[in-house]
C-alpha cells in the first residue's frame, strides 16, 4: 500500500490552490473583538458610506466612466475587499489616482474596456500577493510617496476645471493641457452658474470642517447645493439617470487584440492598485495600536479579486482609499465590519434615493473634488523634505514633476530609480581605502626595516559596488617598491558582480607588476561570488585568501623573505661569474 504523496511530488496546481485559499478565506480572528465594538463599526459604516457616496460619483464622472461605474465600485469592490483583504480597517473604492490613470485609457479605448481592465489588473494583483510582493512597498522612499500624493493632488484640481465651468472635457490626455484647453474656450457668461455652485460648495465644506470636523462635509455641501440649484432652476448639468437597482452579473466583451494592447495599462493599473492599497493600509496600522497589522500579501489577493468582482459587475479600477480609510479610523472602526458595512449603505442608497441622487450638479462634485485634491497636498511635509537633504529634495522634486507631466507609474519608476542612484552615490562616498601600518604586535623584534616596507596592508570600508568601486581600487595600483599587498575587505557590507569584477582586474594588473596580492575578511556570500566572477582564480593557486589577518601576515613576510633571499642568491651568483 503507497503511502502518502510527498510534498514535492504533489501538483503544485494543488498547493497554488491551498496558498490563495490560505490568503483568501476569511478567518475567526478577522473578527475578534466585534462584540465589544460592533456598535462603533457600524456608527463608522455608516459614516464612510455618506462620505463615500458623493466620492464615488466624482471619481466616476472625472474618470470618464461614468457616476454609475463609481457608485458600483464601492460597492463591490469595497465589500469584497473588506471581507478578503488583510487589512482590519482599510476602505477601497475609486479614487483619484486611479482616476488619473484611467483618463487615457478611456480616451484611447472607450468607457466599455474599464470592466475588463479592471478583471486584468485585478488577476495581476492577486498574482502579486501569492509570490509575495507585498513587503516590497516598505522600499519605497518617503519623498516618493510624497512627491506621489502631491503630484496626484495637483492632478485632481486641474481635472476638475471642465466640471466646474460645465464645459465637456476636451479629448486630451494630459488634464493640465485639457484645463487649459477649456478655459480658451469657455463661455464665461454660462460658466458663471457653475462656478459659483464650485466655490460655494468648497466653501461650506471649509466652514463645516471649522465648525465640526466630524459633520460629513461634502455630503452636506452637495445637498445645499442640489437644494439651491433647483429651487433657483439654474441650468446646470446634472448626474442623471442612475440605476435603481443593484448591479448585474455580466462579462464584458473580451477581445484578444485590444487586451494585449492593454496590457501595460493593466499592469500600470495593478501596480498602482498595490501601492496604494498598502500605503494606505500602513497609515491605518499606524492610527490605532489596538489592531492587528495588516497582512501586506493577503491585503493583495483581496484587492485583487475586489477588481475582478468590480470589473464583473461594471464597474472600475479600485484601491485602498487613504482619506476614507481615514474617516473609518477615526468615527470608531475596529473591525472589518466598518468598511464592509459602508458598502451595505451604499446599496440602500442605490436602493432608495436613486432619483435624489440623479439631481446633483456635476459642478457641485468638482467642489468636493478640489477640495480633496488640496487636502492631499502637504505643504508642511514638502517643506520638511526640501530641508532635509538635496538628495531627497531631487527625489521629491522629481516625482512630482513627473506625476503631473507623464503618469503615476512612470513618476514612482523614476522617483525611486533617482532614490536608489543618489543612495548609492552616498554611499560611494563613505567607502574609501585606508593604508594602514601592520599591526605592531605582529612584527618581530628582529624583522629588517625593508621587510616591513614590502607589506602593504589596505582597508576597504563601505560597498564594492558598481559606482566608484575601480576608482578606489585603481589607489593601489600607484603603490611602489611593494612585493606584497594585503587587501582586507572585512567591512565591505555591500558587494556585486560588477564590484568583484573590478577587484579581479585589479589584482590581474598587480600580478603583471609582479605584485603578490591577498585577501582577507569576505563573508560567506561574498566569498562565493568572488569564485564566481574570478577573483580567486585572479590571485593564483597559492591559496591566497585567509580567514584572518595574522595569517595573511605571515604568509606575506614568508613571500617576501623568500624573495629577497632569492634576489640576493641570484645576485652572488651573478658576481662570481
Amino acid at each position: 500500500m503507497s503511502g502518502p504523496t510527498p510534498l514535492a511530488a504533489r501538483p503544485s496546481w494543488r498547493l497554488a490552490g491551498r496558498h490563495l485559499a490560505s490568503l483568501t478565506i476569511p478567518r475567526r480572528s478577522d473578527y475578534t473583538g466585534l462584540a465589544r465594538s460592533w456598535r462603533g463599526d457600524l456608527v463608522a459604516g455608516v459614516t464612510v458610506g455618506v462620505v463615500a457616496l458623493p466620492l464615488a460619483l466624482g471619481f466616476g464622472v472625472a474618470s470618464g466612466v461614468g457616476p454609475a461605474a463609481g457608485l458600483v465600485t464601492a460597492i463591490v469592490a469595497g465589500f469584497v475587499a473588506a471581507v478578503l483583504g488583510g487589512s482590519h480597517l482599510q476602505v477601497s473604492g475609486p479614487t483619484g489616482a486611479m482616476t488619473v490613470v484611467l483618463i487615457p485609457v478611456v480616451a484611447r479605448y472607450g468607457p466599455e474596456a474599464v470592466f475588463a481592465l479592471s478583471i486584468l489588473a485585478g488577476v495581476l494583483v492577486v498574482v502579486m500577493g501569492l509570490v509575495g510582493m507585498g513587503r516590497l512597498v516598505s522600499v519605497i522612499p518617503w519623498p516618493v510617496v510624497e512627491g506621489f500624493t502631491l503630484g496626484i493632488g495637483v492632478i485632481i484640481l486641474v481635472q476638475q476645471v471642465p466640471l466646474a465651468l460645465d464645459v465637456e472635457r476636451p479629448e486630451v490626455e494630459n488634464a493640465t493641457a485639457a484645463a487649459v484647453q477649456t478655459l480658451r474656450v469657455t463661455d464665461w457668461e454660462r460658466a458663471a452658474a457653475p462656478l459659483a455652485v464650485t466655490l460655494g460648495v468648497i466653501a461650506l465644506m471649509v466652514l463645516l470642517a471649522r465648525l465640526r470636523r466630524s459633520l460629513p462635509a461634502s455630503l452636506i455641501a452637495v445637498a445645499v447645493a442640489t437644494v439651491v440649484v433647483e429651487l433657483a432652476s439654474l441650468d446646470i448639468d446634472r448626474i442623471g439617470a442612475l440605476p435603481d437597482a443593484l448591479p448585474s452579473f455580466q462579462v464584458p466583451a473580451w477581445d484578444s487584440a485590444a487586451l494585449a494592447a492593454m496590457l501595460p495599462s493593466a499592469m500600470a493599473i495593478a501596480a498602482l492598485a498595490a501601492l496604494e492599497s498598502l500605503l494606505s493600509a500602513r497609515v491605518a496600522d499606524g492610527m490605532v495600536e489596538t489592531v492587528p497589522d495588516t497582512d501586506a500579501n493577503r491585503e493583495l489577493v483581496g484587492q485583487g479579486l475586489a477588481n475582478v468582482a468590480s470589473g464583473l459587475f461594471g464597474g472600475m479600477p479600485a484601491t485602498g482609499a487613504i482619506a476614507r480609510t481615514a474617516v473609518n479610523v477615526r468615527a470608531g472602526a475596529r473591525t472589518r465590519v466598518a468598511s464592509a458595512s459602508h458598502a451595505v449603505v451604499l446599496v440602500l442608497i442605490v436602493l432608495l434615493l436613486t432619483p435624489v441622487v440623479a439631481l446633483i450638479p456635476m459642478s457641485a462634485l468638482a467642489g468636493v473634488l478640489i477640495v480633496t485634491a488640496i487636502r492631499m497636498i502637504d505643504l508642511h511635509t514638502g517643506r520638511a523634505i526640501l530641508r532635509a537633504t538635496r538628495a531627497d529634495a531631487v527625489v521629491y522634486l522629481s516625482t512630482v514633476v513627473v506625476t503631473i507631466v507623464f503618469d503615476l507609474i512612470v513618476a514612482v519608476q523614476v522617483g525611486v530609480a533617482v532614490a536608489a542612484l543618489l543612495a548609492l552615490r552616498a554611499m560611494a562616498r563613505v567607502s574609501g581605502l585606508s593604508r594602514q601600518d601592520l599591526p605592531p604586535d605582529m612584527e618581530a623584534e628582529e624583522e629588517d626595516a625593508l621587510l616591513h616596507e614590502q607589506v602593504a596592508v589596505y582597508h576597504f570600508r563601505g560597498a564594492l559596488f558598481f559606482g566608484e568601486t575601480k576608482r578606489f581600487l585603481d589607489e593601489m595600483t600607484t603603490v611602489k617598491d611593494v612585493r606584497v599587498i594585503i587587501l582586507v575587505l572585512r567591512e565591505v557590507r555591500v558587494m556585486d558582480a560588477s564590484g568583484a569584477h573590478a577587484l579581479a582586474e585589479i589584482i590581474t594588473d598587480l600580478r603583471r607588476r609582479g605584485i603578490t596580492v591577498l585577501l582577507k575578511g569576505l563573508d560567506a556570500q561574498q566569498l562565493k561570488m568572488s569564485a564566481a566572477v574570478g577573483v580567486l582564480d585572479a590571485l593564483g593557486d597559492d591559496g591566497h585568501y585567509f580567514a584572518d589577518l595574522p595569517a595573511a601576515v605571515a604568509h606575506a613576510r614568508n613571500h617576501v623573505r623568500f624573495e629577497v633571499r632569492g634576489s640576493a642568491e641570484l645576485e652572488c651568483g651573478t658576481a662570481r661569474v
